[in-house]
């Protein structure tokens, strides 16, 4: 079995990932809010980043094979930390644009239903609250 990435601790509460396939890199820092600068994605930021991007795409693969155009459809997000200790992400809140179309209702099912089989979502722990509110445009 193949590795999927590489991470190296740059020093400085930095990280770089590299993704060996591809050889695509990003770099972490630790938030402002846990000594660090903040001057890229912490960790906890990528984790909930990945959940607004794996629904994005699951969506997306059902969009194309229902022949449903969803180009443009934009995730905001906020992550949410617990004020209690262990540090931890205590909620996601996603706000979901979907673009000025005339989607019909059933296009509508189909993207909304599509959005409950995220492998991200279903990989998170039960104690993350998230919520996701589609705003079609």
């Amino acid at each position: 079995m193949a590795m999927t990435s590489e991470i190296t601790y740059l020093g400085d509460l930095r990280t770089r990932a590299t993704h060996i396939a591809s050889g695509q890199t990003l770099e972490t820092d630790a938030p402002v809010d846990n000594q660090g600068r903040g001057s890229a994605f912490s960790p906890t930021d990528l984790c909930a980043t990945s959940l607004a991007s794996c629904l994005l795409t699951i969506m997306g693969i059902k969009a194309r094979d229902a022949g449903i155009d969803m180009t443009g459809t934009t995730i905001r997000l906020l992550k949410v930390m617990s004020a209690d200790p262990p540090r931890r992400i205590d909620r996601i809140e996603m706000y979901m644009h979907m673009p000025a179309r005339d989607f019909t209702s059933d296009q509508k099912a189909v993207l909304t239903q599509a959005s409950a089989s995220c492998p991200v979502c279903r990989s998170l722990s039960a104690s993350i609250e998230t919520r996701l509110e589609i705003i079609w445009d």
